[in-house]
């Protein structure tokens, strides 16, 4: 038989590698440092390295997965199934499987060692209580034969006695329930009223509290914040990896998937919904509440995202004109048409889009930090797998979307890996000796301090995340590792061993014991520079739109926004220069904007009328962002010398490195065009 490697993707990690026919898919995870839980030593017995193949076309890695790519079902599998009982949604046993052919391999995060981190906590926030849903306890008169009237219409007289509440819809489940609940609570009851229009609900006796739960549907994660309607409280927060990472990584291989496979958006909405109703029964058991409470949601997320949660095909935002299906807020959706398994009679509301790439999580961001209503120029930057952007201030808004892609979440990074125990998150290079030091999540302590190798012997040093990417990149550019231009210094290696050949390239070694090396190539730092180029060339654009050249204050929302160093992210380029003190990470902004609208009304009808006011602006198609692109590639900036960060720290002076000149290769030229092209890709 002729040996031939097949290509196998794991997913959420994005890592990917080639690998003869015959290779168990448990090994090829270890060998790529895939986060894969085995304790038995791959003999079947502990089940916990269960599998999901991801079937379909996958465009972006050129390949078609399918079952015949994988080895069948064999005895150690129906063994284990006997004892434990059927895996479910189609799982196999990595260790008992083996590659066939490509294949796209999803790693539930049951399956994980070490889990992401999801850091989207609750932002404090004072928030004016005046939510749609509203509680009314009244006395219902009894009925009587010598006045003749429906149980409804005496609920209804009585709100209207002693709530002034005027001409009320009903829903008709309240209709079938609302006999038996009458008289269980003895003619006393309570009504939730939506928006003062339509009763939802009816409890007999006295209830004080029901809940609503906020959600922002990212793409890569999800998170959710229940809180208590009357007070306004957060009472547990939740969060978990989107499962739709493994139809695609990005949202354009989504919407190929629903291309290529008929269908396709079905699936990933109903994955979508399950995952939504485990939110919310972890959200019900933390506070210890039942799950029925929760009587109102609210959901922002980027155009795909919100398309693929109300059940709406994505396609036409697959390509231009990138048509929405709407723009306007989805209001008074019953949760039981998103098969969402809350109060039978729970409303759903879903922010606004903006336009064709940017969607109702920046209409969130905008509503939670008010832009609109100030005077100081305030640039806003949620940064993810895209990246939104929206500047300005009361006199006028514009809004913008940037595919930076995944490496800020630490994906097409050599060592990269999403935040989780055991990854770096923060480093230190010392400009005299080179060597550096380091933090991991999990662990407190810096890597040069007594008792770390005790404090991570349990985690482990596994890989390195997004804010641990951009610290490192950034230290390895001010200890002068790296030139301007992002370009290795290889004449480094004759002073220090971390610094080695790589091919016709150096790398950077970071870590390194008997199990794993972590080292930062050429690629890793150009995959920086390639998303960072994009974001800052983007937000040139926006400035010139408004015809300014500063930023009076910056604000980083979104996990990864609020847990870089924004030193860090100036060094880089990834924002424009500006004082320091007047930069800072906002936390999950989107979700802060989804709590609002959940518990204020009167703020949903604001932003419904702020996002019309915002222009959108497409800056692929801008006839500069070529050359603003170009420029931006630069660390921090080809152009932009960064006084106001210079004034705070020491930058070196731009230069050639001696290896780039003694091998005589170009800065720019014949790169830059490739650059730009997989940039906009």
């Amino acid at each position: 038989m002729v040996s031939q490697d097949a290509l196998v993707v794991f997913t959420p990690s994005g890592r990917r590698g080639r690998f003869p026919i015959g290779t168990s898919v448990l090994q090829a995870a270890r060998t790529l440092g895939v986060d894969i839980d085995s304790v038995c030593g791959g003999r079947a017995t502990c089940g916990r390295c269960q599998v999901v193949l991801s079937e379909g076309e996958f465009p972006k890695h050129g390949i078609c997965s399918c079952a015949e790519n994988l080895s069948e079902r064999g005895e150690n599998e129906y063994a284990w199934e006997k004892i434990n009982g059927a895996m479910i949604d189609g799982r196999r046993l990595s260790c008992s499987t083996t590659v066939l052919g490509d294949v796209v391999i999803d790693v539930p995060a049951d399956s994980q060692v070490h889990r992401q981190v999801v850091r989207k906590s609750a932002e404090a926030l004072d928030i004016e209580v005046e939510p749609p849903v509203t509680l009314h306890y009244v006395e219902v008169q009894q009925p009587d034969m010598h006045l003749p009237s429906s149980d409804l219409r005496r609920l209804k007289e009585a709100l209207e006695f002693d709530w002034r509440l005027t001409d009320l819809q009903v829903d008709m489940r309240v209709v079938q329930e609302l006999q038996g609940v009458l008289r269980q609570g003895n003619w006393k009851v309570t009504v939730a009223v939506l928006d003062g229009e339509r009763i939802i609900a009816v409890w007999p006796g006295m209830r004080e509290k029901v809940y609503g739960m906020a959600v922002d549907v990212g793409s890569t994660t999800i998170a959710a914040h229940l809180c208590d309607l009357k007070t306004g409280e957060v009472l547990a927060s939740a969060g978990r990896m989107n499962p739709q990472i493994r139809f695609g990584e990005d949202l354009m291989s989504r919407v190929s998937y629903v291309m290529m496979k008929p269908g396709g958006d079905r699936e990933m909405t109903r994955e979508v919904h399950l995952s939504l109703n485990d939110i919310a029964t972890q959200l019900a058991a933390a506070a210890g509440i039942d799950v029925a409470e929760i009587i109102d949601a609210t959901f922002v997320g980027n155009p795909i995202m919100h398309h693929l949660l109300f059940g709406i095909n994505p396609i036409e935002l697959g390509g231009a004109p990138f048509a929405l299906a709407t723009d306007e807020a989805i209001a008074g959706l019953p949760a039981t048409e998103m098969d969402l398994h809350i109060h039978p009679g729970a409303r759903v509301y879903g922010l606004p889009c903006i336009a064709g790439h940017v969607g109702a999580d920046t209409a969130a961001v905008i509503l939670s930090e008010m832009p609109y209503a100030t005077d100081v120029m305030t640039l806003i930057i949620d940064i993810g797998t895209n990246a939104e952007i929206v500047i300005g201030t009361r006199e006028r808004l514009l809004a913008a979307s940037c595919p930076t892609g995944p490496a800020f979440e630490g994906a097409q990074i050599s060592c990269g890996q999403r935040a989780a125990p055991g990854a770096i998150e923060r480093v230190r290079i010392n400009p005299d000796t080179l060597e550096p030091r380091f933090r991991v999540i999990g662990c407190e302590l810096w890597s040069d301090e007594p008792g770390f190798a005790e404090a991570i012997a349990e985690i482990g040093i596994t890989g390195i995340c997004g804010s641990g990417i951009v610290e490192v990149i950034a230290e390895m550019y001010l200890a002068r590792i790296i030139d301007q231009d992002g370009v290795v210094d290889g004449t480094l290696a004759t002073r220090t061993p971390r610094v080695k050949a790589s091919g016709r390239t150096f790398v950077y070694t970071l870590f390194e014991n008997e199990e794993r090396t972590l080292q930062i190539t050429q690629n890793d730092v150009r995959a920086i520079q390639l998303a960072k180029a994009a974001l800052s060339a983007s937000i040139r654009l926006l400035m010139d739109k408004l015809h300014i050249d500063t930023i009076d204050r910056v604000r980083l929302a979104g996990a990864f926004g609020s847990h870089i160093d924004v030193k860090y992210a100036m060094i880089l380029g990834l924002i424009p220069d500006c004082t320091l003190e007047h930069v800072a990470a906002v936390g999950n902004a989107a979700g802060t904007g989804a709590r609002i609208a959940l518990l204020n009304r009167r703020r949903r009808e604001e932003i419904e009328v702020v996002v019309r006011r915002v222009d959108k602006i497409e800056t692929a198609v801008e006839p500069c962002f070529q050359q603003y692109f170009i420029e931006a590639m630069a660390i921090p900036h080809k152009h932009h010398s960064y006084p106001k960060l210079r004034s705070v720290v020491t930058l070196p002076e731009p230069r050639v490195s001696e290896s780039a000149v003694s091998t005589g290769r170009s800065r720019r030229g014949r790169r830059d065009r490739p650059a730009i092209e997989e940039a906009q890709a």
